[in-house]
């Protein structure tokens, strides 16, 4: 009742005129919640329960050791398993009102009402849940359970758009494992060799499979030592025999380098896990050259032939071996540019010549495949240099009198050209170059590192990014005597940036943000009260730097998810923005040790840097599906951009310095003019 309720109906009993000294009103409030896993209720108490509950509302993912605890109290963690997951929440609203009249200390009269209001909410998805193993080759693997758990919904942002246009919503989806393209465009130059394309057996999406859900990943343990599979959920660690390794529910959580390189040798009954093969591979290089590594596995596996008595056990070591310097080669093809590595394959290929075919055969597709990927690096390098990525200039006159939407003719033509550079650039980006930049960080390491760095795909990413801020700031700054021009190129750019967004292009778009934001444009006022800026506005939403990165971040996780379920390339396309990813991965590798107390070498920590590259070599395999404009991509990567002071100069020609700018203004006309007299 509202209080003109209540006074009628005091009224009503009392006669007109009656005050309502005091009133009290009371209301209850029922909740009850249901979580049904395949029509099993499971009770959403405490921290877990609020966990699942949150996720469900939200239209987001519990963690998968969470979901794996949920299933086993359902009874029904076995695979492959379609899993329907509902959570129905029903509120009854009860309020009951009384009103009590009382005279003299005595009640006299009363009234009363109840109401009851009921509410039902509903969230459901669909699960696939399936066995995932390494390859038939691999011994010692653990069947794991994978998930495709609810998934944020990606919607492009439209010209109509508000920061409501990503929604993250409860949705219904059913995704299969798929797999992503592994074939690389290479625009820029072309190879007048009969070389023909490797036959990749590295697949980054199923790798990353193997990788998602450490708590699952059970490598070959030695003798004696149980797969997680039949251990009790405990965080108690398990020795080897030798005490060299140590286990955690079936896991590698650590052990000496020796140890670790004696587990990665294959023998005529074991070939290691493939999880454990790329991990090792990619961090080993923090203690051991990639071509002292080989050197000890050689060495290992010699020791062993020596030990065979057998002339079939001798001859089923030598496949294993290629097996191994294949994979290696594979995803760590720039470790084969150094002399030394290149001696120990030699070395091996000379023992298959006496072998039987598959054997010679396989060793001469490793060496194709190896002297392919090669030579494309090598050609790129020479495209690199050839159109002077790091050019600038300090003259406006030099530069090109075409803008680049007159090249392209469309935002949208503009963001598949920047997509396809993209992708190019970090097709030849090696996994070991994120170990390699660690090192930049550690004097200890520097030294070492120094002999091991073959190439630079990395910084020059990064050198990518920063050049694409400056074009943006350029094509901009260029039009000095023509306000109206200026507002139609930035327009355009934040029309493509949104265009990026769409596509998954983060790297692109921050790029683009980075480049209008920069401070010889953000000043120009007169030209951005011309420009519509609600598109922007959104844009700057998606990338705020703000909770480390928050907002980016979850358009990111719907992007993974979009590309997980992809059915063409256009839609598989994620690349993430890339200073950020780097970040990350140096945060990661400076928060863990990389060697415990007891001198052991903590794999658990390179567990995790593994999986995040994995999940890059995922995305930096996809190919790109758009039409290509070699003409524009040129533009885009040759032409000259104004250095940082003659953007600021050119920015001042094109809108008057303000009062605390005039000092600005004056120290770089006098300096051009110093440099024009030399």
């Amino acid at each position: 009742m509202d209080d003109t309720e209540i006074q009628a109906t005091v009224e009503s009993i009392l006669g007109k005129g009656a005050k309502v000294v005091d009133c009290e009103k009371k209301s209850t409030i029922r909740e009850e919640e249901v979580l049904l896993v395949n029509g099993c209720p499971i009770r959403l108490d405490g921290a877990e329960g609020a966990v699942i509950r949150d996720a469900l509302m939200h239209g987001t993912a519990p963690h998968s050791d969470l979901l794996n605890q949920i299933l086993i109290r359902a009874g029904v963690l076995s695979t492959p398993v379609r899993l329907e997951t509902s959570l129905s929440v029903k509120s009854s609203v009860v309020t009951r009102e009384h009103i009590t009249i009382a005279k003299g200390g005595k009640v006299i009269d009363g009234r009363s009402r109840e109401t009851k209001e009921d509410n039902f909410y509903n969230s459901s998805t669909e699960e696939v849940w399936e066995p995932m193993r390494a390859p038939s080759s691999c011994s010692g693997s653990t069947k794991m359970s994978s998930t495709t758990s609810e998934a944020p919904v990606w919607e492009p942002i439209t010209s109509h758009s508000s920061l409501t246009s990503i929604s993250k919503g409860p949705t219904s989806t059913s995704v299969a494992s798929t797999t992503s393209s592994s074939s690389t465009t290479n625009s820029t130059s072309e190879s007048s060799d009969d070389l023909e394309p490797p036959h990749d057996r590295l697949d980054g999406l199923s790798l990353l499979t193997d990788l998602t859900s450490l708590s699952s990943l059970s490598q070959s343990t030695p003798p004696g030592v149980s797969n997680g599979s039949d251990v009790p959920m405990s965080q108690e660690t398990t020795p080897s025999q030798d005490n060299a390794m140590m286990f955690r529910e079936g896991n590698l959580v650590s052990g000496r380098l020796e140890a670790l390189v004696t587990h990665l040798v294959p023998t005529a009954d074991y070939y290691p896990d493939r999880a454990f093969l790329f991990a090792f591979l990619l961090t080993s290089r923090l203690f051991i050259k990639p071509h002292d590594l080989l050197g000890q596995i050689l060495a290992l596996s010699d020791a062993q032939l020596k030990s065979k008595p057998s002339a079939k056990e001798r001859a089923a070591l030598l496949p294993r071996m290629v097996q191994l310097l294949g994979e290696w080669s594979e995803t760590f093809p720039y470790d084969f540019r150094d002399e030394r590595v290149m001696s120990h394959v030699r070395d091996v290929a000379h023992r298959c010549v006496s072998v039987e075919g598959p054997v010679r055969q396989e060793v001469s597709l490793l060496l194709h495949n190896l002297l392919y990927r090669l030579k494309k690096l090598e050609q790129y390098e020479a495209f690199l240099h050839s159109i002077h990525t790091e050019a600038t200039t300090s003259s406006i006159e030099s530069l090109s009198q075409t803008d680049v939407n007159e090249l392209c003719g469309s935002a949208e033509s503009l963001a598949q050209q920047l997509t396809h550079i993209e992708l190019e650039r970090l097709s030849y980006i090696g996994p070991e170059e994120f170990v390699q930049a660690f090192a930049k960080e550690s004097p200890a390491l520097e030294t070492c590192f120094k002999d091991m760095k073959q190439t630079r795909n990395l910084e020059s990413y990064v050198s990518w990014f920063n050049r694409l801020s400056y074009f943006v700031a350029t094509e901009v700054c260029k039009h000095i005597k023509s306000k109206k021009q200026r507002v139609r190129v930035v327009e355009f750019w934040v029309e493509t940036a949104r265009e990026c967004f769409n596509i998954g292009n983060f790297n692109s778009l921050m790029a683009i943000i980075a480049g209008l934001n920069m401070s010889p444009i953000s000043r120009l006022k007169r030209t951005w009260s011309k420009v519509q800026c609600a598109k922007f506005s959104v844009l700057e939403h998606q990338m705020d730097p703000s909770s480390n990165f928050s907002s980016y971040r979850s358009t990111l996780k719907a992007a993974v998810w979009r590309s997980a379920a992809a059915t063409d390339d256009s839609q598989r396309i994620v690349i993430p923005f890339f200073s950020l990813l780097v970040k990350d991965l140096y945060f990661l590798n400076e928060g863990c040790s990389n060697k415990l107390p007891n001198g052991h070498i903590n794999f658990e920590k390179f567990w995790q840097l593994a999986k995040q590259v994995t999940e890059f070599i995922t995305w930096k395999q996809v190919h790109c599906p758009f039409p290509k404009a070699a003409k524009v991509i040129t533009y885009l990567q040759a032409t000259p951009v104004l250095n940082e002071d003659a953007l600021a100069l050119a920015s001042f020609e094109c809108e008057p310095p303000e009062n605390h700018e005039k000092d600005r203004y004056k120290s770089l006309k006098a300096e051009l003019e110093k440099s024009g007299s030399n």
